[in-house]
């Protein structure tokens, strides 16, 4: 018996590999498959099933194009409802790999359809239980992202009650938990750094499955403190249930070389974004007027998926060189397909062809202490609320970096000073402040965790 997990950090994402005597599963494969399709080729498996624990909703996963290019089988639990070909499970089913087995546990509560797969070895022991989104480790998955008509929050919290302790808990302790996600995924709130533990540690460890929490209990604990989903979640469930344009032919529209002129026809045209991934530093130094800065070193395709409401809008890419493809496979990931080219040559090109650019300034937190009379009244924290609650400077107002994405709050000031932690998000603001008309924006370099050193923490009053 072979596994492996194959973790995408950009997502807190992980994928698994479970090989036996020549033949595979693949549990919540991305969209981009050619990991998969080498793993089996070396070593000269057949993949036979992809199991998929639940609709995803931060990622579109690569369950059709892998079933196409295999002849492999998609399975999901009870309760799925599909636009395309699938095997639906039965609670307790068995599923035959080779040597090993996998038992099906409908596990409810993260959305409904959610299943968890229990996997026995070839001597039949329960050996390690493929959770998705129901168990983290160090968390459980959020029970607010499937909410329909007749379930409420609180209900799917319920039925997630009941799964974590009649499906999970009473598996035995030292069974692996592998989940679909780790820390820094949207999907939960508290999660580890660990990608794998064992069900007693987790007993332990875990706050959800506290044995002492009734289940009013566990439905407030579980419930409160979670942030509003990204926007872009019901985009990703609707397009893992109803299908979706295969990565190949979206490659070949996002990858469309464009020089300068053809790239400014483009953009003027078809009222494109154009959304640059150099470096903060590049792109402060120069960019193309009106283009959103969303660094591709950063936590990239969550972010755009987060800020960027207009999915269907053409989307044309600045790159450094050799990351082109890079961009539009992550852009797919997270649902935005309409990529339409990449600037040939990058920013140098545009440059050397004379075309117009615009910067945005920079300041160090000790210039900004200095000067702080002239700044103090213009100045603008851009990260979460949570985050400015925990600790900020005193007298700087709090417009979160979405909400002026996503034209919930309109900074109307002339001139504004941006910090957000470390020096990422504030770029984004900057550039989306440009772009919306106010020009004279200064990003404040290093961000919060710069500016303690010169500022008194304040925290707001709980």
């Amino acid at each position: 018996m072979f596994i492996k997990q194959i973790y995408t950090g950009c997502l807190a994402e992980a994928a698994y590999y479970i090989e036996s005597n020549g033949e595979a599963v693949i549990i919540d494969p991305l969209r981009d498959t050619d990991e998969y399709l080498k793993i089996a080729r070396e070593r000269n498996a057949t993949i036979k099933y992809v199991f998929e624990t639940h609709f995803h909703a931060d990622f579109v996963s690569g369950h059709i194009d892998l079933a196409k290019q295999t002849g492999a089988t998609i399975v999901f639990g009870p309760n799925a409802k599909t636009d395309y070909d699938f095997y639906q499970a039965k609670d307790q089913e068995i599923f035959k790999i080779g040597d090993i087995q996998f038992k099906v546990l409908h596990t409810p509560g993260h959305t409904m359809e959610s299943t968890s797969y229990l996997l026995f070895d070839s001597e039949g022991k329960e050996n390690a239980v493929f959770t998705g989104d129901t168990l983290f480790i160090g968390d459980v998955g959020r029970p607010d992202l499937a909410v329909k008509s007749d379930l409420s929050v609180d209900d799917l919290a319920g039925h997630l009650y009941d799964s974590l302790r009649n499906k999970i808990m009473t598996l035995p302790d030292e069974v692996v938990v592998y989940p679909a996600h780790g820390q820094g995924s949207a999907c939960g709130k508290k999660m580890s750094s660990e990608r794998s533990a064992t069900i007693g540690n987790q007993k332990e460890t875990n706050y959800a499955l506290d044995t002492n929490l009734t289940k009013d209990e566990f439905i407030k604990v579980v419930t409160e403190g979670l942030n509003k989903p990204p926007q872009y979640f019901p985009m990703n469930v609707a397009m893992n249930m109803k299908g979706y344009d295969s990565l190949s032919d979206v490659k070949v529209k996002g990858l469309m070389e464009l020089d300068p002129e053809e790239f400014h026809k483009k953009y003027i045209n078809s009222d494109a974004i154009v959304i640059d991934t150099r470096s903060a530093e590049d792109f402060c130094a120069a960019h193309i007027e009106g283009a959103i800065f969303i660094g591709i070193d950063g936590n990239f395709a969550p972010w755009v998926g987060e800020l960027i409401a207009e999915s269907s809008k053409a989307i044309l890419i600045v790159a450094d060189k050799g990351r082109e493809e890079e961009v539009v496979t992550r852009l797919a990931r997270v649902g935005y397909d309409n990529s339409q080219g990449c600037l040939k040559g990058g920013m140098d090109a545009w440059i050397a062809d004379s075309r117009p650019t615009e910067s945005t300034k920079s300041l160090s937190p000790q210039d900004l202490k200095e000067n702080w009379s002239d700044w103090k009244d213009i100045t603008l924290d851009v990260r979460r609320p949570s985050e400015y609650a925990n600790s900020h400077i005193e007298g700087v107002e709090n417009i979160s970096l979405t909400n002026i994405a996503l034209g919930k709050s309109n900074p109307s000031g002339p001139k504004y000073a941006i910090h957000c932690a470390g020096g990422y998000r504030s770029v984004i603001a900057a550039s989306i402040l440009q772009k919306n008309g106010i020009k004279d924006v200064t990003n404040i370099l290093g961000g919060y965790d710069a500016l303690k050193e010169f500022f008194p923490a304040v925290e707001l009053q709980s």
